[in-house]
């Protein structure tokens, strides 16, 4: 597959101009306070995933509107903890999946963090499955999630997700097992649009792993990208072709190129340049906002299925340097063997 954006090195020099509106901080401040007049009311109800090394909570907790979100939080077995509190990772899905199945997303817990897998609202049931619907209705719109409410920045279906996502953060913060100070948050494609957005909202955010992010630069985005989901957006305009100048603008206002700039703490990108789905220009338009410290990982020959396992053994080693390696408990493997081989 060959690459259709621009060459790596005009990619590192890429800054477009996307104004922020106005009001961006005084929409965003509004938005939170409303959602704050609901207690999170997050409820934790241990389940069996049928793993041994990992100990899994079925989570409920308030979101946009007071509607209920669903996730999970996994944690180290009590067995493989070190003293202390643990660091946290709150995962957000990409486009149309959910949190799946409760040994589905156990990564972050296998490596010593605690690690809460969150659904986003109407979605889950693509790639993998979830439980959080959306009760809020919307004018006409393309099939998919980008264009609901998409002729107001009040009523876009993202002003719903990006504050459930925030208050998802304020969840795993609350968690009595969790070092409120060391939390990350993390996501591909879709995930990583809304980890970015994130970063810029919620307090108490103290690393961010965008890859290969979604919900970036959007004008850009709809006219290059081949394919969906920006291509929701395009058939939008194309029927509705008065509303252009109106669309745009309540996109700007959830464009995670935008709010990035917003952001401050470290965050580690990735980025395919041979990405089908989000373009690598539209993830170095992020990449060069970000407000925070920065470095971003390039996968040349790759699709939007990015760096994958590769990406991930780079950010477990990134994450680590953040926010502190999680405590180990008891002998290493190495230790063992080293034990049993003086023992014969």
């Amino acid at each position: 597959m060959p690459h259709t954006d621009l060459p790596l090195e005009e990619l590192r020099r890429y800054t477009p101009h996307l104004p922020a509106p106005e009001d961006l901080q005084e929409f965003w401040d509004a938005t939170l306070e409303e959602a704050g007049r609901w207690p999170l009311d997050a409820s934790w109800t241990p389940v069996d995933s049928g793993l041994v090394t990992v100990e899994t909570l079925d989570v409920s907790f308030a979101g946009a509107g007071g509607s209920p979100v669903r996730a999970w939080l996994h944690l180290p077995a009590r067995a493989l903890r070190g003293d202390g509190p643990l660091p946290g990772v709150v995962q957000y899905q990409g486009y149309n999946g959910g949190r799946g199945l409760a040994h589905e997303h156990v990564f972050w817990a296998s490596a010593g963090f605690a690690q809460l897998v969150v659904d986003t609202r109407g979605q889950g049931s693509g790639w993998t499955v979830g439980d959080t619907g959306d009760p809020v209705g919307s004018a006409a719109a393309q099939p998919g999630f980008l264009t609901r409410g998409v002729l107001s920045p009040q009523e876009y279906y993202y002003r719903r997700v990006y504050t459930d996502a925030v208050r998802a953060v304020a969840v795993l913060r609350g968690h009595p097992d969790v070092d409120d100070d060391r939390v990350a948050v993390a996501g591909i494609s879709q995930g990583g649009g809304i980890a970015l957005a994130v970063s810029a909202l919620a307090p108490g955010v103290r690393a961010v792993m965008p890859d290969v992010p979604f919900l970036c630069d959007f004008p850009r985005a709809t006219r290059i990208a081949p394919g969906d989901p920006y291509g929701e957006v395009v058939r939008y305009l194309k029927a509705h072709r008065d509303q252009v100048d109106r669309v745009f603008a309540t996109l700007s206002y959830f464009d995670a190129a935008v709010l990035a700039r917003r952001a401050s703490a470290p965050a580690l990108f990735s980025v395919a340049l041979m990405d089908q789905i989000c373009p690598p220009s539209t993830v170095f338009a992020a990449y060069h906002a970000y407000g925070g410290p920065k470095d971003i990982r390039v996968y040349p020959y790759n699709d939007h299925e990015g760096g994958e396992v590769h990406q991930q053994r780079e950010q477990l080693t990134w994450l680590r340097s953040q926010l502190g390696a999680p405590a180990a408990s008891g002998p290493s493997v190495a230790e063992r063997a080293t034990t049993s081989s003086r023992g014969t």
